[in-house]
């Protein structure tokens, strides 16, 4: 199975979306290399990066579910390799 290498950018505007999104991310744990989340106060957000290494529709799953929440804006940047 091919996968691919990328990065899943995360912006949670509300704090009643965070359980929804770990969640979300937690349904596809076995794909996430790695995780960095940050509040960010002065703006009253939380932001989240994740590195995935997966098949690439399981990660366009992933970003569709997690785009799909409210008050969560995300971004996802695939490698070339």
């Amino acid at each position: 199975m091919d996968t691919r290498l990328a990065i899943v950018s995360i912006i949670i505007e509300s704090p009643d979306s965070v359980e929804r999104v770990n969640n979300t991310l937690h349904t596809c744990s076995e794909y996430i290399i790695g995780r960095m989340g940050m509040p960010y106060p002065k703006k009253k957000v939380s932001i989240i990066t994740i590195v995935v290494d997966g098949p690439q529709d399981k990660i366009s799953s992933l970003s569709g579910k997690l785009g799909q929440i409210p008050f969560v804006s995300i971004k996802t940047t695939y490698s070339k390799v």
